[in-house]
């Protein structure tokens, strides 16, 4: 019921995008000693990307527009000044963007309650 509402779909992919993003920057942070390792990041999530007014598959011949969010998660370099030894994690812009993924999921978990609410009222159950 909820895949055809188009908020809680951006609410669900943003959530996810938050968990993947917050597992990439805990591995930043296991990896903060090891030579060589690159810092990476999860490209910002992007709620314009995604099935709305945009492209539509209205035949079996047409390209669907895809998912809500950024390229399907892929991990891009974070950039950053490297160590003597190679290694680019910084622990202070890792913190940073555990609490920004910290921020998205506690966003995304805001719009689905609000959502069940709605629908709860709308459904005449109050609670």
């Amino acid at each position: 019921m909820f895949a055809r509402i188009d908020t809680m779909r951006m609410a669900q992919a943003l959530g996810q995008h938050a968990a993947n993003r917050h597992r990439v920057t805990a591995m930043n942070v296991a990896n903060a000693d090891t030579p060589g390792y690159r810092a990476r990041d999860l490209r910002d999530f992007d709620p314009d990307r995604g099935p709305g007014i945009g492209l539509r598959a209205t035949r079996p011949d047409h390209v669907a527009a895809g998912q809500w969010g950024s390229r399907r998660g892929t991990p891009v370099d974070a950039g950053g000044e490297p160590s003597p030894n190679g290694n680019t994690v910084s622990l202070e812009d890792e913190m940073v963007r555990a609490a920004d993924a910290s921020r998205q999921f506690n966003l995304s978990l805001s719009v689905m309650q609000s959502g069940m609410t709605m629908l709860r009222t709308a459904t005449g159950r109050r609670g």
